[in-house]
């Protein structure tokens, strides 16, 4: 009696626990529903005439509202110059999130190797710049990026690498402090250098965080609105979401169909970038985490 009733409990424990997580997966796929409803309304209406996604903005598209592909050929084909906005947020982009992790990784392998009273303090203003405000320096740096000729799309990632060192810094020197030392210490007795070290050993034990903050970083720079707006030439220079919002013209008029297509075009090469490294994401996160 005894060695049946022990056998049955973890039959018992299992059961509840597939209970538990169907109940939990349903109650999330529920939740994951209003999330994703706004990107399929936008999708659905990208197809759709622009006068029909104001009368009839919840619904299928229909053989009089249909109207094809010929959104996505305005929003490309407009004097708006999209797909060399496209470029712009391209390049500002690559160049941001390349800048950011290759400094603020090794400038993390220093701080968390390095103790000292001025590695700790110059770690806290770099986490104190996640806490200012944009709002309160946007007009001085525009005045500052205009005296040091900052406002390119190849120079704008100087000031881009400025406001995203505090949060990939904070992930990445919390994850290497939770890396025990011994294997540095071994290559170093084998004669590497700090430098090879961090290149050889250091930086493929950091992937999942890399990726992580490479991601959070790209969502950021390309979907950013006002620092480029407020810094780049504008005649000049213009990324899509700046473009996006050129579609609302004068007295009014918005071309609804443009830029639904516009936010579709813009959203895909993220949104796939997301779905393959996601799992990277979840770990580099948990793995920035570890330690405060």
């Amino acid at each position: 009696m005894e060695s049946t009733k022990i056998n049955t409990k973890p039959k018992k424990e299992k059961v509840k626990r597939k209970k538990s997580d169907i109940i939990f997966t349903v109650i999330f796929a529920i939740i994951s529903c209003f999330w994703i409803y706004p990107l399929v309304m936008v999708l659905i209406n990208s197809f759709k005439d622009k006068t029909y996604i104001t009368l009839e903005p919840f619904a299928l598209p229909s053989e009089e509202s249909f109207i094809g592909f010929d959104s996505y050929d305005q929003a490309v084909n407009t004097k708006m110059d999209f797909m060399s906005a496209m470029a712009n947020s391209l390049i500002i982009t690559i160049l941001s999130v390349f800048l950011i992790l290759f400094c603020t990784s090794m400038c993390a392998y220093y701080l968390s190797r390095v103790k000292t009273w001025y590695t700790k303090v110059f770690y806290y203003l770099c986490l104190f710049s996640m806490i200012v405000p944009f709002q309160m320096i946007m007009f001085p740096l525009s005045k500052v990026t205009d005296m040091l000729q900052l406002n390119t799309p190849f120079a704008i990632p100087i000031v881009y690498l400025g406001f995203g060192a505090g949060t990939a810094l904070f992930m990445f020197t919390n994850f290497l402090k939770s890396l025990p030392p011994d294997i540095e210490e071994a290559a170093m007795i084998d004669g590497c250098g700090p430098i090879r070290t961090f290149f050889s050993i250091v930086l493929p034990v950091m992937k999942p965080t890399i990726i992580s903050v490479g991601i959070l970083e790209t969502m950021w720079i390309w979907n950013d609105y006002l620092l480029p707006y407020l810094v780049l030439k504008i005649r000049d220079y213009k990324t899509v979401p700046i473009v996006i919002q050129y579609f609302q013209g004068g007295y009014g008029r918005v071309e609804w169909g443009a830029i639904m297509a516009s936010m579709v075009i813009t959203i895909t090469p993220i949104v796939i970038l997301y779905l393959f490294l996601q799992k990277y994401i979840i770990k580099g996160v948990l793995s920035g985490a570890v330690k405060g």
